[in-house]
């Protein structure tokens, strides 16, 4: 994982959550401090901030990649200097401005976590995801490319971040000495053996399993072509993996998705709301006082997005099956 990932360290633990959890408490994130949160994500990323003690601050995306907008980075480390780290979010496998948040963050001193957890395998100038932030997080949940059922890794090059994660992980038990010692308050949070031998066999069919992923998504935006619907967007090609196939509807349907979804589904099509809008969550809301407007992009997407299936057997007929019945509901809902 660490060779695929470009880094000298790579620590396996439960799932992405808990990676994440621990790549902040590496950092020494706890309260007082704050966190700079994509806007648009699974709860996850901003819950692990809480979990530290600490404040997520949510930054608004950008239209192309609906990941971190660079220029919103900026903005908000010049206005609050508590900032200690930033998550950016690799929104459904595909690779944020990676560049762009770097020199945002950088005149700071502040460093990147990356949200891979949907982007293992995804590449931009030559560099993979995992290995531009001083820590990357990935999950093998059973919706990723790979899998080991649950599980998830933290990847890095800061030899100390890597042994203080691997405490972590294990009841805070020192990794380097032969003998049993404890040298912090750590947690469970091993990834089992089992699940290990299984992410090995995985991990030999990633490359084959990114291509057919990519292939599937070629053969969606040839047969969504003309139904009004934005496909989502990638920096380059092989900077996206496509772990799930999400569009934005037109913007006169987006108060229509729920039946939209719902009458897909009698047919036989079940689709889903891309991810969530964090800031207007009910607890994200009620502790920052968050509104509709205050994050413009995140609100466009998130009322618009719509995951359409996508897996490693889905075959070009099923795609062309989708795109048929998704055209036809467009029509209905529009009536």
């Amino acid at each position: 994982m660490a060779a695929r990932a470009g880094t000298e360290h790579a620590v396996a633990v439960a799932n992405c959550t808990s990676a994440l959890h621990l790549a902040l408490l590496a950092l020494d994130v706890g309260p007082g401090d704050a966190v700079a949160v994509a806007a648009y994500s699974w709860p996850a990323t901003a819950n692990v901030v809480a979990l530290c003690g600490a404040e997520p601050l949510f930054v608004d995306i950008e239209p192309v990649t609906w990941a971190m907008n660079p220029a919103r980075l900026a903005a908000t480390l010049a206005e609050n200097r508590r900032v200690k780290a930033v998550i950016p979010v690799h929104t459904f496998g595909g690779l944020a401005d990676l560049p762009g948040l770097l020199r945002a963050a950088e005149p700071h001193g502040v460093p990147l976590v990356e949200d891979a957890a949907c982007a293992l395998g995804a590449v931009l100038e030559g560099r993979p995801a995992g290995s531009w932030g001083v820590e990357g997080c990935f999950s093998f949940h059973p919706r990723k490319v790979i899998t080991t059922g649950e599980g998830g890794m933290i990847t890095t090059s800061d030899a100390a971040l890597a042994r203080k994660a691997r405490a972590l992980r294990n009841h805070g038990q020192d990794p380097d000495t032969p003998s049993p010692d404890f040298i912090l308050p750590g947690f469970n949070l091993r990834l089992t053996d089992f699940q290990g031998a299984m992410g090995v066999t995985q991990m030999a069919r990633l490359d084959r399993l990114l291509a057919r992923r990519r292939e599937i998504a070629g053969w969606y935006a040839q047969a969504l072509t003309g139904l009004g619907v934005v496909l989502p967007g990638a920096l380059t090609p092989e900077s996206h993996t496509y772990q799930a196939y999400v569009v934005l509807l037109p913007a006169v349907l987006a108060d229509r998705r729920a039946a939209l979804i719902a009458r897909l589904q009698t047919r036989g099509i079940e689709t889903n709301i891309g991810t969530h809008h964090l800031p207007l969550t009910t607890w994200c809301r009620a502790r920052g006082g968050h509104r509709p407007g205050e994050f413009p992009i995140t609100d466009d997407v998130a009322r618009r997005a719509l995951a359409l299936p996508m897996h490693g057997g889905v075959g070009r007929a099923e795609v062309e099956r989708v795109a048929e019945r998704l055209g036809a509901a467009l029509r209905w809902a529009a009536t």
